[in-house]
């Protein structure tokens, strides 16, 4: 610091000082050759270069408002934030109050003494006695003069001072004792303030009066520098002998930035190198960086080639971050031709599928959480009223089990006779898909332009169109059966392939995903896979298709504390890693208990549900047909509400639970258990049993009902 940056008074000129400060560092930055200067890649927290470069356009309105939901979150952020720093400071109030009080004669003290040395000039002493030193070393009798005239200076400030702080200080005495002589509320509140203020003047600067609320953790932002190194003790010999030959070999197309609660990285590694190589080192990456395992995510970019990484470093791990509640667990329904809310992803946005038009695959070794990921789709598709729900519990353990109120096919087991009901269940979706392709193809264009079903042809009842959804967990039991595995194998492949267009919609989870335990058929047409922790190239590739693992999509990577995280493909146009939302068992049980009631509300509880079974070879346990039959006698039409009444009577166990039902809801119940036997309902005349009174209202002809019962026994007995 030179002499030029010194005041009048001998003091520092911190204005000079900071002008030459600035002068020497652009200077410094001076380069005489453009091409030299390099596009900064690491983010402005870490960058100090003062060179601005134009790397793209800010958004005019932040992200935060683009989304309802981040938009949401952050409010709620802030306001959990603030609720729990008024509670945490409102507990301590009482030791503040201590701790103020007790440093308050300090600050008192301080007070005064600044006070005592503004009155006396005690700011100008050193330069008073700079003077006399001078005078003393120097014999110079011109500093006599200058020491004189600052003295009267110092008198006159004084004479000044003195005369406001007699002022002041008689001030305080009369309205420290007006306030004494009124007394009351106004005493208290301007004692409390000014032990306040000298509590806070009195504090020690290491020790803080009001503790904070909130522990933060001092993060290093993520730079290149950070990047290459982590890269480098990874030990792939490619990136090293590229790092030896040039330490540059590892570029940056585009700047490190904050994405979310974390970090985004864009790296160029070398040539020969690719992204698979580094995800498989994704443990030595995260201790070259020095974050926990489940905060760094190596990921690929196949659209420009192999070797472009992308490196999402989270601020917390991503398997102990608090994940928000599933948003269907309490309120609203899904309709399975739109997309839904199935987990979120590492920056906490929500990732949503649609069902509609897929088949789908989950996969992982066990205890990843590929059942619950399963249980969820299939309770989104409970949601949608109009779904009929197939549910296969093949480990037998019942966590499917909550589902079962909402079935129209439901076991757990693989025992024989489990084996026979889920084949019959096949066979009868498989000819309800011949039968929908009959309809959609008779149907006119401008009805079904795609020829497919959509969510408008679902909701035509007379078409009979509804979305099925077809959930086996732990397949590889059916495909390796002995004796059946081969049909299953051809009917499960055929639902795959013609399925989804029909809006059947089948779902395979396997913690054994290889060509026996899911077949080929199946593996190359899925359209939705979401593939959890797996141990080899082979299982990767038959979860997320053929391919996967060789562009660095590798479920390898993710460690047995990363329950149920994975990659999700088939929804967007890469695969991406998100972590499915988790429903425990009494969450499920509620869930269904909510989709049960909107499907009595449509009349929509069949099968299963509705108290019916299935048998391998001779249809239903209980013959519905036959059964009402019997209970109408000779009579030719009668109302739906009737039949009802009449069959609780003749079977409680079967259909005692229908008779709690209001006569709307009879005849609705009714009405769906015969439309898949061909048995149309109208208005009919009928008269009520109660009152004797007569009138039109849904029922059926009887004739209807005894003649398909005649043809069904002559097609029986080879008639």
């Amino acid at each position: 610091m030179t002499s030029e940056n010194t005041n009048d008074n001998g003091g520092i000129d911190w204005d000079a000082a900071l002008e030459q400060l600035t002068a020497d560092d652009q200077a410094a930055t001076v380069t005489t050759d453009e091409d030299e200067l390099e596009v900064p890649v690491d983010g402005p927290e870490a960058l100090k270069d003062p060179v601005s470069v134009t790397s793209g356009r800010r958004d005019i309105i932040p992200p935060v408002f683009k989304s309802k939901q981040a938009l949401l979150g952050e409010v709620k952020r802030v306001v959990n934030l603030g609720l729990h720093t008024t509670g945490y400071h409102a507990i301590r109030v009482p030791f503040y109050g201590v701790k103020i009080a007790a440093r308050a004669p300090v600050g008192a003290w301080r007070w005064s003494a600044q006070f005592s040395n503004w009155v006396w000039d005690a700011e100008g002493k050193p330069v008073r006695d700079a003077v006399v030193n001078k005078t003393a070393r120097t014999d110079d009798p011109t500093l006599v003069g200058e020491y004189l005239k600052l003295c009267r200076e110092r008198d006159k400030r004084v004479r000044w001072r003195g005369f406001v702080a007699a002022f002041a200080i008689t001030g305080t005495i009369v309205g420290a004792a007006t306030l004494y002589a009124i007394g009351g509320p106004l005493l208290w509140t301007v004692l409390a303030a000014t032990t306040l203020a000298c509590g806070v003047k009195g504090r020690k600067l290491d020790k803080p009066l009001v503790s904070p609320a909130v522990v933060k953790a001092s993060l290093r932002p993520l730079t290149s520098e950070h990047v290459v190194e982590a890269l480098r003790s990874i030990d792939l010999p490619g990136i090293n002998r590229a790092l030896a030959k040039d330490p540059n070999a590892i570029t940056f197309p585009a700047p490190i930035v904050r994405d979310g609660p974390g970090w985004r990285a864009e790296v160029e590694l070398p040539p020969g190198v690719t992204v698979g190589e580094v995800a498989d080192k994704r443990e030595k990456l995260a201790s070259g960086l020095g974050r926990p395992l489940g905060c760094v995510w190596p990921e690929g970019n196949a659209e420009i080639h192999p070797g472009r990484l992308v490196i999402w470093v989270g601020d917390k791990s991503m398997n102990e971050a608090k994940q928000k509640a599933w948003p269907l667990a309490k309120s609203g329904r899904v309709d399975v031709f739109t997309p839904w809310q199935f987990g979120t992803d590492q920056r906490g946005d929500a990732v949503r599928i649609t069902l509609a038009y897929a088949s789908i695959v989950v996969g992982s070794i066990p205890r990843m959480g590929k059942t619950f990921a399963a249980r969820l789709i299939l309770l989104a598709a409970a949601l949608d009223p109009r779904v009929r729900l197939y549910a296969f519990d093949l480990k037998g353990t019942g966590d499917l089990g909550p589902l079962e109120p909402v079935c129209h096919a439901y076991r757990a087991g693989d025992e024989d006779e489990d084996i026979e009901y889920a084949l019959a269940s096949l066979r009868e979706i498989q000819a309800e898909m011949r039968r929908r392709a009959k309809v959609i193809r008779e149907l006119p264009r401008d009805l079904c332009p795609e020829s497919k079903v959509t969510t408008e042809l679902a909701d035509s009842k007379s078409l009979g169109l509804q979305p099925i959804v077809l959930g086996i967990d732990e397949c590889q039991m059916w495909f390796e059966h002995p004796e059946h595995g081969k049909e299953f194998e051809d009917i499960c492949t055929d639902l795959v392939k013609r399925g989804p267009a029909l809006a059947i919609i089948p779902l395979f989870a396997t913690q054994r995903p290889d060509s026996k335990s899911l077949p080929k058929g199946i593996s190359d047409n899925a359209v939705l896979r979401f593939c959890l922790k797996v141990m080899g190239d082979k299982a990767n590739n038959m979860v997320l298709g053929s391919g996967m693992y060789a562009a660095g999509i590798r479920a390898t990577m993710f460690s047995r504390r990363d329950r149920g995280i994975g990659y999700l493909a088939g929804e967007g146009d890469e695969p991406s890693i998100m972590r499915s939302h988790f429903v425990d068992a009494p969450g499920a049980e509620k869930v269904v208990a909510r989709a049960r009631a909107m499907r009595e509300k449509l009349g929509n509880i069949t099968g299963h549900a509705a108290g019916h079974t299935i048998e391998a070879d001779t249809g239903p346990t209980v013959d519905l047909l036959a059964d009402i039959a019997a209970v109408v006698g000779d009579e030719k039409k009668v109302w739906n509400s009737v039949i009802v009444n009449r069959l609780s009577q003749l079977r409680p166990d079967t259909y005692g639970h229908l008779e709690g039902l209001d006569d709307k809801e009879k005849t609705a119940q009714l009405t769906s258990m015969l439309k898949p036997l061909g048995v149309k309902t109208g208005q009919v005349w009928g008269t009520d049993p109660a009152t004797g009174e007569g009138g039109n209202r849904k029922g059926v002809t009887v004739a209807d009902i005894r003649k398909i019962l005649t043809q069904r026994d002559e097609k029986r007995g080879g008639g």
